[in-house]
């Protein structure tokens, strides 16, 4: 599992952008000071009623912190994740990242197996803040928690 000052790994993801499907990089996600926050599944309970949208809600208040972008990552595919975005109003407050894959989630040692909900691999409920690629802060919850990763605790430790 990834730790405190390591580096987030380096690869390509796809998703929506304005004019389409594109690739975003991890090495250009990650440049200045971000607060990524994953969540087992989009449209899940937890995740849409309290997960995102504490971030949204919070996104000034990150922004006054000198955090350069707060990122939503799930292991969705990119239409699930613009389509969730889209939902809950995340334009310029969120970047939403489908990790439809996995990839990035095992590179970071944070996926969980949520086979028994009918979910198959997923990650891990977590949050971390890294400045230029390299984690200065990484809270996971305990399976079925949601304390440490929420916006609010996450805002106390930027």
């Amino acid at each position: 599992m990834i730790k405190v000052g390591d580096k987030i790994p380096s690869m390509t993801l796809k998703r929506i952008g304005q004019s389409g499907m594109e690739e975003v990089s991890t090495d250009d996600l990650f440049k200045g000071k971000v607060v990524l926050f994953a969540v087992p599944g989009a449209f899940t309970p937890t995740c849409s009623m309290k997960h995102l949208p504490g971030y949204v809600q919070q996104a000034e208040a990150f922004k006054g912190k000198g955090i350069d972008r707060v990122v939503c990552l799930a292991v969705n595919d990119p239409f699930v994740m613009k389509a969730w975005g889209d939902q809950n109003s995340v334009e310029g407050k969120v970047v939403m990242l489908p990790d439809g894959n996995g990839a990035l989630t095992k590179a970071l040692g944070l996926e969980m197996d949520g086979s028994g909900f009918g979910l198959g691999s997923r990650s891990q409920r977590f949050a971390l803040y890294a400045e230029n690629g390299v984690v200065k802060d990484l809270q996971v919850e305990k399976p079925g928690a949601f304390e440490v990763s929420s916006a609010e605790a996450m805002l106390a430790r930027v």
